[in-house]
């Protein structure tokens, strides 16, 4: 089966924004520079840092896996089919996606029925980086950037 980088680069993306978002063009630390109109518009990270250090599992207060420390692997197919899942099931429940995000995954994992979010495997049964990708696609859904 050919894997793609494409989570990879997506991971790559959110940390080099991340990094960057950090950056001034000011000369002292401590003032913000004053040649620079203010900004009017506020941008919102497309990923959070659902993240974890190479092999550890990041669990929310509930007990939900919301990080693999693992490189997330599958292909472009499985992505789109993994985060269109997500994107319909979160659809359902109403309300803003992005606060389906730790629910979707809580319903993924708390079955061992295969989904097509889980690309028809039982999460139980997934590799660290499945279950990684299966937590990028959710994520890329809740911000609505299913293809």
């Amino acid at each position: 089966m050919r894997r793609h980088p494409i989570l990879t680069l997506l991971a790559a993306t959110m940390l080099g924004s991340i990094a960057l978002s950090g950056c001034s063009s000011g000369s002292d630390p401590g003032k913000a520079s004053s040649s620079a109109p203010p900004s009017t518009t506020t941008s919102t990270p497309v990923f959070s840092s659902h993240t974890a250090a190479p092999g550890a599992v990041g669990k929310s207060p509930a007990g939900v896996t919301t990080a693999v420390g693992a490189p997330a692997e599958s292909t472009e197919d499985e992505y789109f089919q993994a985060c269109n899942a997500a994107k319909t099931w979160m659809a359902e429940q109403g309300g803003d996606p992005k606060t389906q995000f730790e629910p979707y995954l809580g319903f993924v994992q708390s079955s061992d029925a295969p989904t097509p979010g889980t690309f028809d495997t039982p999460w139980s049964q997934l590799a660290p980086s499945r279950q990684a990708a299966v937590i990028v696609a959710a994520e890329a859904a809740s911000n609505q950037l299913c293809g």
